[in-house]
């Protein structure tokens, strides 16, 4: 019996010690807070100004606010379930990584001066979001809502907008007036969404220079495409043929990537891809057999993964002469039915810019 009573001392002695220890850490953490905010510290160890205490004290406890960055708050990877308070000062509000599912209408209003807030990789549903949630904050600049559960396009959103990412959501349908008044969007990316048509919905954006539809379900390049748009992504979806002229009416576009797509040359209306003012093309992983007619402007072309049989050398200079000739710089035909026999050898003075042919 004597061993038996020491053994249950010595078990509540331990439980006593790792109660102790977890009451201590809690204290410790509580006083380093108090200590951060000014808290049991003397007139004369006190660092921060009255306004920076001010500023600590606004900081709700389950974020960070750094006297160094007085203007963000830092509430990332917290397993957060909701949007906490957001103090007025605030113009960078970071949430991601966590478990929100919803946001409520006035969440944000304290802050009207926000100007980037970071939504991504939570649980948010289209259908637990206020449609004026955002609507309030006039200078917001950056929005980042990819990684979640939403299946609508989000309502009320302010057109001081100039980056939306909206990507790897579950967004099917955008409707058309979904960028209303939203002059000022300038990157919009909407990659990873089971989207089939977008219709009109781009209309009314002036400034949009990057649209990323990437591992989408279009069949076709969407129409009516922002003048200055300067880059465009749409790799893996089912697009099987180019609008004829569709570059020409777009004179800012250099980049255009169409590679895992069902393109043939039937569906690649004669210069198409002939415009002076693109820079680089990739047309990989698709069914072509021929390569396309490019500009001599052109500087990269990937072609990789396709059925072509031909090195046809007319297809990147109309005359091979000392005086013409490309800007190719990268050209990739790997994975196609040619060889490098294939090659006429005329090709060293249209190709002599180049620095990687790969066959």
């Amino acid at each position: 019996r004597g061993w038996i009573v020491l053994l249950l001392l010595a078990k509540l002695v331990n439980i006593s010690t790792t109660q102790s220890s977890s009451s201590l850490t809690w204290l410790s953490y509580l006083r380093n807070r108090a200590y951060s905010h000014g808290y049991g510290r003397s007139h004369s160890q006190a660092s921060l100004t009255a306004e920076d205490d001010s500023s600590q004290l606004e900081c709700p406890l389950e974020c960070d606010c750094p006297s160094m960055y007085r203007y963000a708050m830092y509430c990332n990877n917290r397993n957060l379930q909701h949007v906490p308070f957001v103090p007025s000062r605030i113009k960078y509000v970071y949430l991601q990584n966590n478990q929100i599912t919803g946001i409520t209408n006035g969440v944000f209003d304290n802050a009207p001066n926000l100007s980037w807030i970071g939504l991504h990789s939570n649980k948010l549903s289209s259908d637990k979001i206020s449609d004026k949630v955002f609507a309030k904050l006039p200078n917001l600049v950056r929005l980042f809502l990819h990684n979640n559960n939403l299946n609508r396009f989000p309502k009320g959103l302010p057109p001081s907008l100039r980056v939306l990412h909206l990507n790897h959501n579950n967004i099917s349908v955008v409707p058309a007036d979904s960028f209303h008044g939203m002059s000022n969007l300038m990157a919009l990316h909407l990659q990873m969404n089971p989207i089939e048509d977008l219709g009109n919905a781009l209309d009314g954006l002036p400034s949009l220079t990057v649209l990323d539809l990437r591992g989408n379900r279009l069949r076709k390049i969407p129409e009516r495409l922002p003048l200055k748009l300067s880059q465009l992504y749409l790799e893996y979806n089912h697009i099987s043929s180019v609008p004829a002229g569709f570059l020409n009416d777009r004179p800012e576009l250099r980049f255009v990537r169409l590679s895992h797509n069902q393109l043939t040359n039937g569906g690649i209306p004669a210069n198409v891809f002939n415009v002076s003012t693109l820079v680089e093309l990739d047309l990989s992983f698709n069914k072509l057999e021929r390569i396309p007619t490019i500009s001599t402007s052109l500087e990269n072309l990937y072609l990789q993964a396709n059925k072509i049989k031909e090195f046809s050398l007319s297809s990147f200079c109309r005359a091979v002469d000392r005086n013409n000739y490309s800007n190719l710089r990268v050209l990739r035909l790997d994975a196609n039915k040619i060889s490098p026999q294939d090659i006429p050898s005329e090709a060293v003075l249209c190709l002599r810019l180049a620095t990687n042919i790969d066959v």
